[in-house]
């Protein structure tokens, strides 16, 4: 059995996910710990779009969803991963799911990262982030100069980041060109240098804890490199909150293990669809296309 997990980001948070997962008695510690950051009533607060985009609730219910659907789909495998990645905010649950540290630590340093974040983001304008497909990244930012560079995600694909006004503007510019352009349910400039005070908090935090060797690869998104050295893990973890995340050179270090399929764990289809759009070589599906865990651990072993 042979099979990599990739854990969703941000702004993938819907109100239907996952509906199944409440249900499920392995959830239910992970799900208790959440509810401590959410409130246990989380599926109501996601009716709500500026609910939604909240930092400080959206990445501990990224985080906690995302780590209490894994405890439920492990519990039904033979055995754990090849390799991890995680999408943004996503990273933390994948070096959850390596063993490097627990849920609730995963939790805490996800309340912790937003809060970092968001008093980053009050320094300046307001800001978000902009999805924008059909333009290549040299010539996106030619043409809009106040955007940075936040996810890299195919040759004609990227997330950019920059205050509300420089992004409205591009937004407008951009869709002249005939690139599909969408702004994202996430209130801050993620990934972006506005970020690098939150990414130097998150490293002071990080050199104090004490993390257990990772017992599969884990793929980074600061250098979209997979590794098992924890001092590397530990400095990649603090710098993308602050840099660019290089998901094209992930997913290319996920197919380079040689997996035979690949799981999305989390809300959503976004990074399944886009491993099977660049990578033909082993299926992808979301957690999402299955009616509960018994389903995904079922489809895992007849691909592996």
């Amino acid at each position: 059995m042979s099979y990599a997990v990739l854990f969703t980001g941000q702004a993938s948070q819907h109100t239907g996910m996952l509906p199944w997962l409440e249900n499920d008695p392995q959830s239910a510690p992970v799900l208790q710990a959440m509810a401590r950051h959410t409130g246990a009533h989380w599926r109501h607060r996601l009716q709500d779009p500026t609910e939604r985009s909240n930092n400080a609730f959206a990445q501990c219910l990224i985080t906690g969803t995302s780590l209490a659907a894994w405890q439920a789909l492990r519990a039904c495998l033979a055995r754990g991963p090849d390799i991890v990645a995680g999408y943004s905010v996503g990273e933390l649950a994948a070096f959850s799911a390596a063993g490097i540290f627990d849920a609730q630590t995963a939790l805490v340093l996800a309340a912790q990262r937003a809060q970092w974040m968001d008093l980053a983001a009050a320094q300046g304008p307001a800001g978000g982030l902009l999805s924008v497909s059909g333009l290549a990244q040299a010539q996106v930012l030619a043409g809009c100069a106040a955007l940075q560079c936040a996810i890299s995600i195919d040759h004609d694909q990227a997330i950019y980041g920059a205050d509300n006004l420089a992004l409205e503007q591009a937004e407008r510019l951009l869709a002249a060109r005939g690139a599909l352009c969408k702004r994202l349910e996430i209130s801050v400039a993620s990934h972006t240098a506005r970020m690098q005070p939150a990414a130097i908090a998150l490293a002071d935090v990080l050199a104090t804890q004490t993390w257990l060797a990772p017992h599969c690869t884990v793929v980074t998104n600061a250098s979209g490199t997979s590794s098992r050295h924890l001092e590397r893990l530990r400095t990649a973890l603090a710098q993308q909150i602050a840099t660019t995340v290089q998901w094209a050179a992930c997913m290319d270090a996920v197919e380079e293990r040689g997996v035979r399929c690949v799981i999305e764990i989390g809300a959503g289809h976004a990074l399944a669809k886009l491993w099977n759009r660049r990578q033909a070589g082993s299926p992808a599906r979301s957690l999402e296309d299955f009616k509960d865990a018994q389903g995904a651990a079922a489809w895992i072993e007849a691909q592996t």
